[in-house]
């Protein structure tokens, strides 16, 4: 093959990258491709994670590499080399090798393994260290989640992967937007009221980038350590969300750690509660994080011990369900917005402000699709060594336990009412189309439902969702950089 048809997104086995050969893709994102290679004169070699830049002249893998270069700590991958490769006069493509981390993605790995509380506690203090060296180092990582750590299959060693969207020190700045890269989903409150303040939309965009900080990394660990424990996303920090009332200080402790998840340990809640604090200064530092979780692990009890997730044998790997976000019911304030005096519907309706989820087991539309939303608005890149995951698997639907008769939901939408879409798809991730209208469940009793303003339908409560007044601005994930 002529190197100048060469296409750095599909290099063919044995192709030649520096002093590296190809042997197989195994990763790609927005920026970047991780091949496993080898040394081209040793084929027999151990094998390393070759990660080629997409795009001529990427500026992120010098800074990259520079930031990996003055990281040392065994639950970052070694850089081993890096360089250009120019596959036809005038193209050069950045590269980078690294040490291969052979494993499992983290929730991949908690599915396949059921970790204990203990265990937990030991896996995510060996990260903090891995953050408090890369801070030691004058950097960040900005893109810390479950994707962008590997466990490794021989002895379960961590690694945190991907400082693709890293910045350190006297790094070079790349396109200021309002937001650094990174995933949504982990993003820490102070930057969300940093770049949106609380009007909708606000007034005017802040004159320059947010400058995160070492804290938001911490956050971004609890992030990934709240989704790994108890299998759902914390609620959504940003501010002109529905949920987003449930980080007032007075709501914090209604969807803790334990509370979605009784068999999480109460040191285990506790340090992950102190991650996601809404303020930075109560998080601590990223070593002393690592500290009370290294303390918290050997003195648990034997309530430490305990599988966090149920079942006798080990899931198979990849069969992960889809993370949903942990929703409680709104404080009695919120209950009831008289909105609608309408004849035949039994005088004024309410809509909740949250989205109305059971803490435990909630019903799930078929039609979301919330794991790939999350885990996919990222900054593009590719961990190392990644490898392809199998289809998520739906949860399974709880079976009713209503026992009475309330009203019956109405035929056709209400005046105001959200509607599907062309496809019969509702905008929320927890809303359902019915009669052509888009409705939320309400986990309560039957009896209870007239109570919520409710309305039954197959032996459920559900109440309308309304359009609202502005359109919702979660949008995609940045995909340029800053500093």
């Amino acid at each position: 093959m002529e190197s100048d048809e060469l296409n750095p997104a599909r290099l063919p086995p044995g192709t030649r990258v520096g002093p590296w050969r190809v042997l197989e893709q195994r990763g790609r994102g927005t920026y970047g491709v991780v091949y496993r290679a080898v040394p081209a004169e040793e084929l027999a070699a151990e094998a390393v994670a070759l990660k080629l830049a997409l795009h001529p002249r990427d500026a992120r893998f010098a800074r990259e590499a520079e930031l990996l270069s003055r990281i040392h700590h065994p639950a970052v991958p070694r850089l081993l080399d890096h360089g250009h490769w120019q596959p036809r006069e005038g193209v050069t493509y950045a590269w980078l090798a690294m040490e291969w981390v052979e494993g499992l993605s983290l929730y991949e790995w908690a599915q396949a393994q059921r970790p204990t509380s203990r265990q937990v506690l030991q896996l995510l203090a060996r990260l903090a260290r891995a953050l408090d060296a890369t801070h030691s180092a004058g950097g960040l990582h900005r893109d810390v989640k479950g994707e962008n750590v590997r466990v490794r299959r021989a002895d379960g060693q961590p690694f945190l992967l991907d400082f693709g969207c890293g910045h350190h020190l006297g790094a070079a700045t790349l396109t200021p937007k309002p937001f650094p890269p990174g995933t949504p989903a982990y993003r820490s409150p102070e930057a969300w009221r940093f770049a949106l303040g609380s009007s909708k939309p606000p007034a005017r965009l802040p004159a320059v980038a947010y400058p995160p900080g070492p804290a938001d990394d911490v956050f971004a660990l609890g992030v990934t350590a709240y989704r790994l424990v108890t299998e759902k996303y914390p609620p959504s920090a940003h501010p002109w969300e529905e949920e987003e009332w449930r980080w007032s200080p007075e709501e914090l402790e209604s969807w803790t750690a334990r509370v979605s998840n009784p068999r999480c340990t109460a040191e285990l809640s506790a340090l992950v509660s102190r991650m996601l604090s809404p303020r930075p200064e109560e998080r601590g530092s990223a070593r002393e994080v690592a500290e009370a979780l290294e303390k918290a692990a050997r003195r648990a009890g034997r309530e430490a011990e305990v599988p966090l997730f149920k079942g006798e044998e080990p899931r198979p790997a990849g069969l992960i369900p889809i993370p949903r976000r942990v929703a409680v019911l709104p404080p009695p304030r919120m209950r009831r917005w008289p909105w609608l005096a309408a004849a035949g519907l039994g005088g004024a309706l309410a809509l909740s402000a949250g989205g109305l989820l059971s803490v435990s087991h909630s019903e799930e539309p078929a039609t979301s699709h919330v794991a790939e939303q999350e885990e996919s608005k990222d900054a593009g890149t590719v961990a190392v060594g990644d490898s392809v995951l199998t289809a998520p698997v739906a949860p399974e639907r709880a079976p009713s336990v209503w026992a009475s008769i309330a009203v019956e939901l109405p035929p056709k939408p209400i005046p105001g009412q959200r509607r599907p879409d062309g496809k019969g798809h509702c905008p929320g991730k927890v809303h359902v189309a019915i009669n052509g209208g888009c409705w939320r469940k309400v986990p309560v009793e039957l009896k209870e439902c007239d109570d919520w303003d409710g309305f039954e339908y197959k032996g459920e409560c559900y109440q309308p969702v309304l359009t609202p007044t502005r359109p919702s601005t979660s949008g995609p994930a940045e995909r340029d950089d800053s500093p």
